[in-house]
């Protein structure tokens, strides 16, 4: 048995749940974080839903996806998304990969998703989307390969988030606190743009605007954080869960 890191471990799973009640994991999607003290190593739990795991379900896997001890429960097909960026991103510690309902209405159109919001400006000016059938024709619509999972972590480049056509989204971020803000506010960002069009022409930030807000601030994260972990904090009901006249 691998020495555990419970305390990251711990955080992982509060994460997951803080998503959950979030509106950003459901039924499918995975959170991981990298071993705070092997940069080649980073933790996922076994292939349950984010509402259900607990610490003793995480695994230590290798940064070319495979599992440093025997798995006594399915995995996830798709930690090769984990994998591979954080092999190609050392900046980046915590992968979130899920299928929104706030952020699929801008995978499988051609409108961009665009930051809209001083809390959304991490997107950057527009957010790509990586389509597997470009490079790989048909597909079951998983990242279940390696060669799929370093096309999509090329296409992600230095970003922060991909859409994935028909797919979901994928995030990265330099720690938990700074990938769950940004899977929440991502999806906070693509509610009011999608409500915004039906009002009329969204004005998304300038350029200059974005390299100024920059990248959520250490306060912001911990404020985000406190407010998330509070005692009966409860879940926020997405905007696209909302019958929309």
């Amino acid at each position: 048995m691998r020495d555990r890191p419970q305390r990251l471990l711990d955080k992982l799973v509060a994460a997951s749940r803080i998503l959950v009640r979030e509106g950003v994991l459901d039924v499918f999607g995975h959170l991981s974080i990298r071993d705070e003290r092997n940069p080649d190593v980073f933790w996922l739990s076994t292939a349950l839903p984010a509402s259900r795991v607990e610490a003793k379900d995480m695994m230590a896997f290798d940064l070319a996806g495979e599992p440093l001890e025997p798995a006594m429960a399915p995995l996830f097909s798709e930690r090769y998304i984990h994998a591979a960026i954080l092999r190609v991103r050392p900046d980046v510690n915590a992968v979130c990969h899920h299928h929104s309902a706030s952020l699929m209405p801008f995978c499988i159109t051609g409108v961009p998703l665009r930051a809209v919001s001083q809390t959304g400006a991490f997107m950057g000016v527009r957010v790509r989307q990586w389509d597997s059938a470009d490079s790989f024709g048909a597909t079951r619509l998983l990242v279940d390969s390696p060669e799929q999972a370093n096309s999509l972590a090329a296409s992600l480049g230095p970003d922060s988030i991909i859409l994935m056509r028909g797919h979901g989204a994928t995030v990265a971020g330099r720690s938990l606190e700074d990938v769950t803000f940004k899977s929440v506010f991502s999806c906070r960002d693509a509610d009011a743009l999608r409500s915004a069009l039906l009002l009329g022409s969204p004005v998304a930030l300038s350029e200059q605007e974005i390299a100024l807000a920059g990248q959520p601030a250490g306060p912001a994260l911990e404020r985000a954080w406190a407010h998330w972990t509070a005692p009966g904090e409860t879940r926020r009901e997405p905007l696209a869960e909302r019958v929309i006249p």
